[in-house]
């Protein structure tokens, strides 16, 4: 799973996602990309599983991840009362902004493309679309 190798600061507060992405929002490596429609929180776990069903949907595509699990998500053991200060880092996550690039693909043909992408649709906890790079 990804995470950050060294971070200044381990634990971080929630945030709130505002407004829509303008870095990243265009398919900028591969020929197929796979865009976020709505704002939230991708685990690690969730980036892999995406990973791994894109790459048994299409095992000859180049795979692009253009999200990184940046954020620490905190929890407190189960029965534990209040008081005891803020838990330990639980899992990393990516935050994810409406119009984001999650994965590209390239080297493949559209519909290839497409059942990859749906598969990995399937995982992610955010409603996605398949975008194209736009000709210049």
């Amino acid at each position: 799973m990804m995470m950050p190798k060294r971070v200044k600061w381990r634990k971080q507060q929630r945030g709130r996602i505002r407004g829509n992405a303008t870095r990243g929002a265009t398919v900028a490596f591969g020929d197929f990309g796979l865009q976020a429609l709505e704002p939230g929180w991708i685990p690690s776990r969730t980036i892999e599983a995406a990973r791994i069903a894109c790459s048994r949907g299409a095992p000859e595509a180049k795979i692009w991840i253009r999200i990184f699990p940046h954020k620490s998500v905190t929890s407190t053991p189960a029965e534990t009362r209040l008081g005891t200060g803020k838990g330990d880092v639980d899992y990393w996550t990516a935050v994810v902004k409406p119009g984001t690039v999650l994965l590209e693909i390239g080297g493949v043909s559209a519909d290839i493309a497409k059942k990859a992408f749906n598969r990995v649709a399937h995982k992610l906890p955010v409603k996605v679309r398949m975008v194209t790079k736009r000709a210049i």
